[in-house]
């Protein structure tokens, strides 16, 4: 593939892609669920606390712990401070899940993290990479901060408009688009691995251990906190889907578009397919108990 080609898909396609979800998911979103946030609820407030505060500890940590080299390290601590994605929402409610805890929890994350991104990212660069290296990606913070309203805040308020002023046709719109998050997230991933194959395969022994430690570590901690709030298996079920399966396409667009490095996509492309696995087992893992507590 040409760099003119690697370049057109990095720099319009994938944003394009990422638009596409966040408008699909504010297709389903009305301005009274901001105030749901706003007045939150223990489970909403301890799942946004997690990802704000545990997951990218829990990145730095595991990365630190199985002494990934630093590219690797630096892409894992992305996935971790990255939001939900709609993917978390699909497999919810495929799990029969609390699905408006999950949308929530997405709404909520999407949106801080807009802010908190590239704080972090402004710190995690140099700190992984280390200083006056021509391989460093400079980052703008005001600059990200824009770029991640462009693909995330607007096309949601795009999609409320929509529903507000024709909600009939939102309806359609959002059926339509609702394999939207993974056909994207299956493309992106296909896309990033076919153009840095090499690089997957010489770091796949090394980087997966610590990718599913990450992934493991994550929805354990959404099951722990759900059980020390004493929720119901529906509601605990949601918190770990929704702690551990992160918007990997917002990662892949960090690396590939706002810092424009293949190398920092290994950890991503595999954590998009270890969280996937892992949150389909959870599901089996939970149907027996969802199905005590509805009889």
């Amino acid at each position: 593939m040409s760099p003119a080609s690697i370049a057109f898909v990095n720099q319009m396609l994938v944003p394009l892609g990422l638009a596409l979800i966040m408008f699909s998911m504010g297709l389903t979103l009305a301005l009274r669920d901001f105030a749901a946030i706003l007045k939150g609820g223990r489970a909403l407030m301890a799942g946004l606390t997690t990802h704000l505060l545990v997951l990218p500890l829990l990145g730095l940590a595991i990365g630190l712990l199985f002494r990934l080299p630093p590219e690797l390290a630096l892409g894992l601590f992305i996935v971790s401070i990255c939001p939900a994605g709609t993917t978390s929402n699909a497999l919810t409610f495929v799990g029969r899940g609390n699905l408006a805890l999950a949308v929530m929890l997405t709404l909520a994350t999407s949106i801080v993290t807009v802010f908190t991104i590239p704080l972090l990212l402004r710190w995690a660069v140099p700190w992984f990479l280390g200083t006056g290296d021509a391989r460093v990606p400079s980052l703008d913070i005001l600059k990200t901060m824009g770029q991640l309203a462009r693909i995330s805040l607007l096309p949601i308020a795009a999609g409320m408009a929509v529903r507000r002023f024709a909600p009939n046709a939102a309806g359609t719109i959002a059926r339509r688009l609702r394999p939207t998050a993974f056909v994207v997230l299956v493309a992106v991933i296909g896309f990033s691995v076919a153009v840095s194959l090499d690089m997957v395969l010489a770091n796949l022994i090394a980087a997966t251990p610590a990718i599913y430690a990450l992934n493991v570590a994550a929805m354990g901690f959404g099951l722990l906190v759900g059980r020390a709030l004493g929720l119901g298996a529906r509601d605990r079920m949601t918190l770990a889907i929704e702690t551990g399966v992160q918007n990997a396409t917002l990662a892949l667009f960090l690396t590939l578009t706002v810092l424009g490095s293949l190398p920092l996509a290994v950890t991503q492309n595999i954590y998009g397919v270890v969280m996937l696995l892992n949150a389909t087992l959870l599901i089996r893992w939970f149907r027996s108990r969802l199905a005590q507590e509805t009889t």
